[in-house]
């Protein structure tokens, strides 16, 4: 069981503003059996205002992980992960960054940003899948938010 939810699933965020790779991630948690809550936000205004409860996002709750893709409409991800890493409010919660880019320097630049792990995205289903049931038993076991940070 997972010790910060409530009901022993976790609770992801991802943002992500490309169809496709919203359903492969669902496919994948669905297919690699990760009990999970999972909420989409499409950019990087959408995904601030859903960790600060703000808007028509006021009865969220807070992720226990986030999946964060770079490349975002609106607020690039880099800038959202500055936000969240520099929010005392939120920078606990564990954030993967996801990207198509395999620079070194692009990966540099997300842990200097302080990410805790950056993936690049997989581009098929079952290389999606794999990487999420490997996901599993490190982010959710290992590092839940204490349950007086949930909101």
């Amino acid at each position: 069981m997972h010790i910060g939810s409530t009901n022993g699933s976790a609770k992801i965020l991802l943002v992500e503003d490309n169809p496709g790779d919203v359903r492969l991630t669902r496919e994948a948690l669905r297919e690699g059996k990760i009990l999970n809550e999972l909420s989409v936000v499409e950019d990087g205004v959408e995904a601030l205002a859903f960790l600060r409860r703000e808007g028509r996002y006021a009865e969220a709750v807070k992720p226990d992980l986030i999946l964060l893709d770079l490349n975002l409409p609106k607020k690039d991800g880099r800038e959202v992960l500055q936000e969240i890493k520099g929010d005392g409010a939120l920078k606990k919660i564990p954030v993967v960054v996801l990207t198509t880019s395999r620079a070194e320097e692009d990966i540099l630049r997300a842990y200097g940003l302080h990410a805790n792990c950056s993936m690049t995205k997989p581009v098929d289903f079952l290389r999606c899948a794999e990487v999420m049931r490997a996901s599993e038993p490190c982010w959710f076991p290992i590092v839940p938010l204490p349950s007086g940070e949930r909101q």
